[in-house]
């Protein structure tokens, strides 16, 4: 599985609606409005490294306002509960 963090720069007309839009795109497990520099924050999930750029330059960049994009492909991925389970072995 390959993860990916996606920052969004949006056109201001587009704020209202893009959110729901990077949401539906089959690959983003998630989609956020944030503060900043950057207007959105994708959370990218693919089975295989090569079907990000599919999801990024063919979905993400391709939709109608996103005025540029920058990625970040995670090399691990951790959640509280795995790092509860790593340091619980044993107990």
């Amino acid at each position: 599985m390959t993860h990916a963090v996606v920052l969004i720069e949006a056109e201001r007309d587009a704020l209202s609606r893009l959110g729901g839009e990077l949401a539906d795109l089959e690959g983003v497990a998630e989609a956020y409005s944030v503060t900043g520099s950057w207007d959105f924050v994708a959370i990218v999930r693919v089975p295989a490294h090569d079907q990000l750029a599919d999801v990024v330059t063919a979905g993400i960049s391709k939709l109608p306002g996103v005025s540029r994009t920058q990625t970040m492909v995670a090399f691990a991925a951790y959640s509280k509960h795995d790092l509860e389970a790593l340091f619980s072995v044993g107990e």
